[in-house]
């Protein structure tokens, strides 16, 4: 079962395909502005079908962020000031905005807080579970769309001289659920408004 009762229980779903991984990255340009949110597609069309109830099992998802060539992480170069760089993963398009906790369609989320003047980042709490457990897939957070959304924007300072890529890492396999499971996670992911 998912966390907070985001996701119906399935009770059964039977892995198609060993774990393998999934990435995009996000380009945000030197100098873009405090605010300004970016938007990278990964396309799952290859993985979901509706007739056979075929869906992506998400195990786990990770973010990195880095700087232009030579893809380094010092913080004094990722932001002009000191402020934050936030990223969210969802599987509903948030049309290049950030989307709040609650939103039905958040897989998830991180920040990065940015101390530029004392050369120091920080990854910044954040409970939401990116790491859906070990292999059981009944612990695993269930795509139906055809597509996952990743968004970055930098808040508080705009980005620093270089350009930065926000990078997600998605460890997933492909399943097939029974059709009740997958007709209750199709009109759960939908029912999203905020």
């Amino acid at each position: 079962m998912f966390i907070g009762g985001r996701q119906p229980q399935v009770s059964m779903a039977t892995a198609k395909t060993g774990s393998f991984y999934l990435t995009e990255s996000v380009s945000l340009p030197a100098a873009t502005a405090s605010g300004t949110a970016l938007q990278g597609v990964i396309d799952l069309g290859a993985y979901v079908n509706v007739a056979t109830s075929q869906a992506v099992a998400i195990e786990s998802v990770d973010f990195i962020i880095q700087r232009d060539a030579p893809y380094g992480q010092d913080a004094k170069s990722l932001l002009a000031a000191n402020g934050a760089i936030s990223m969210q993963l969802t599987d509903l398009n948030p049309g290049s905005n950030l989307v709040r906790a609650d939103n039905q369609s958040l897989v998830a989320s991180g920040a990065l807080n940015v101390d530029v003047a004392n050369n120091i980042s920080s990854e910044t709490l954040d409970f939401y579970p990116d790491n859906f457990g070990p292999a059981a897939l009944s612990e695993a957070f269930m795509v139906v769309n055809d597509s996952l959304y990743l968004v970055g924007m930098p808040s508080g300072a705009a980005i620093g001289s270089d350009n930065l890529f926000v990078t997600v890492r998605i460890r997933a396999r492909v399943v097939k659920l029974a059709s009740k499971d997958w007709m209750a996670i199709a009109i759960q992911s939908t029912a999203s408004d905020n």
